[in-house]
């Protein structure tokens, strides 16, 4: 017979210590949240499934100070090769990040484990969620750990408990889509004669093979079999074996040493029909799962966390309620469903199963990457620069944008970010005094930076994720109160009178 107990409420409990619950954790307590994490597996684990750190990523990573630290874990790559003569180039990006980082996920979940360690979230391992129960104003918890059964109540609840999601299956939320039939095996190994190429990836009439570099002569090798389609995914992966379809597929088995950890599996593309459900969110691979090439699962995940962590605190301070807390699922809802789009359409590329069929759908993709708004396309949703979210008809063109690194006053804008607040750009035409006065209510929730970049409208209001709340070209003090209002909640101090809407100084 279990020992149930009960301990003290929390305010937010995510379930999940990979890259998406580290996250949102890092972004509760930065708001000051009270937050734990239950994780069910009881020792950290080494499991790199994800290896590829998008710009956009790495940006709102630059965003938490935290980019730099993950940078100096992986290589660099410029140039990715989507099929056989057709390179992307993501030099070109505009970003402060034009590559794409080969960095293991254990790499990243280090840097964000260490950002919450120093935010005090206590993150509890061997802790199992087998109950939940929703209340009006909290959602009860059965753990499941060394000591038997107990209760957690929190205020809410963010399951990022991966694709077998205990929390979203308790909730009864569908995970629609369907199993790809290609098995696919990952090996981390040590090679003699390691390929030039810092993606070395080859594919034939056998299969397909991708070599990806992980420091210290470790690499991942991710091989797609056409001979070895049948075998058991309990079958384990044998030296032998990863030699053999490298011979075959990539002419060389590149002095194979070594296999550290091997494991196969079958990609699937689904997504769960509800990101909310009451007082519970889902993120991360909870929310949706899809092939692994693209590079997106683990990129997705915690630009998934950067858009709920700061909506959550506003709700656990008060400062914002359920319309804000709904916006969560059809902006993140939808940057799913594209993502699930675009890598279904790359596995349909360079995983069909005809090859005649894949060698046409190659010479497409060569023809359409000639066109530069096709490739600026392509660009923008691999690397996640391309993603926005929807606006209301009337609002200006930046509104759901991604922010731009602009230089401020105070320093990059990025860098302005990184208290976790919004930041409202004020352009040279600005009152700045009125501006002052109608910010002075929101402090510790909205930072007054001035810019001088042309690009921007006079006023910008960017969300704590980098994106863009509200813009305008000109605005009185009226317009400025109702977009803070909406966004940030009600100011704490009544801004001072005396200076007229819409007038302008320095």
């Amino acid at each position: 017979m279990s020992n149930t107990s009960d301990i003290n409420t929390t305010d937010v409990i995510v379930v999940g210590a990979g890259p998406t619950g580290l996250a949102v954790a890092n972004e509760l307590a930065l708001a000051g949240v009270d937050c734990r994490i239950l994780e069910r597996r009881e020792e950290v684990s080494n499991l790199t499934r994800a290896f590829a750190v998008h710009a956009r990523t790495l940006e709102l990573l630059d965003a938490r100070g935290l980019a730099e630290d993950v940078i100096r874990r992986g290589v660099r790559l410029e140039q990715v090769q989507g099929v056989p003569g057709a390179t992307l180039d993501l030099s070109r990006l505009d970003s402060r990040y034009p590559m794409l980082l080969i960095a293991p996920q254990s790499a990243t979940e280090a840097v964000l484990e260490a950002s919450d360690e120093q935010r005090r979230v206590v993150i509890e391992r061997g802790a199992e969620v087998v109950g939940l129960h929703q209340g009006p104003d909290s959602v009860r918890l059965t753990v499941a750990g060394g000591s038997g059964e107990r209760t957690e109540t929190a205020r809410y609840v963010v399951a990022c408990d991966g694709a077998h999601s205990r929390v979203r299956e308790l909730l009864g939320v569908g995970f629609t889509g369907k199993q790809y039939e290609t098995h696919i095996i990952l090996a981390d190994v040590q090679l003699a004669e390691p390929p030039a190429d810092v993606m070395f990836g080859r594919t034939n009439q056998e299969g397909l093979a991708l070599v990806l570099p992980f420091g210290d002569n470790e690499f991942r090798v991710i091989v797609w079999d056409r001979r070895r389609d049948g075998v058991p995914l309990t079958e384990p992966v044998t030296e032998p074996e990863v030699r053999d379809a490298l011979l075959r597929i990539a002419g060389t088995d590149l002095g194979l040493g070594t296999v550290r950890w091997s494991t196969r599996f079958l990609s699937e593309r689904r997504q769960a029909e509800h990101y909310r459900v009451g007082r519970v969110f889902l993120a991360g691979d909870a929310a949706h799962v899809h092939s692994p090439l693209g590079g997106q699962g683990m990129n997705t995940g915690i630009q998934d966390a950067m858009n709920l962590g700061w909506k959550l605190a506003a709700a656990v301070h008060g400062h914002a309620g359920d319309a804000l807390l709904d916006t969560y699922e059809p902006e993140r809802h939808r940057v799913g469903r594209q993502v699930l789009a675009m890598t279904d359409a790359f596995n349909q590329l360079v995983l069909g199963r005809s090859v005649a069929t894949m060698r046409l759908r190659s010479l497409a993709m060569r023809g359409i990457l000639r066109f530069g708004p096709a490739r600026r396309l392509l660009l923008g949703r691999l690397s996640g620069i391309g993603i926005n979210y929807p606006h209301r008809p009337g609002e200006h063109s930046l509104v759901g944008k991604r922010a731009m690194d602009v230089l401020t006053t105070s320093g990059r804008l990025y860098e302005v970010l990184r208290s976790g607040t919004f930041v409202l750009l004020a352009g040279p035409g600005c009152d700045v005094r009125l501006l002052e006065r109608e910010t002075a209510g929101y402090a510790g929730r909205v930072v007054l930076a001035n810019h001088h970049d042309d690009r921007l409208p006079q006023l910008v209001l960017v969300r704590p994720d980098a994106y863009v709340a509200w813009a305008a070209g000109h605005a009185g003090r009226e317009a400025v109160r109702t977009a803070l209002r909406r966004w940030c909640g009600a100011a704490g101090i009544v801004a001072a009178a005396g200076v007229p809407a819409g007038s302008s100084s320095r």
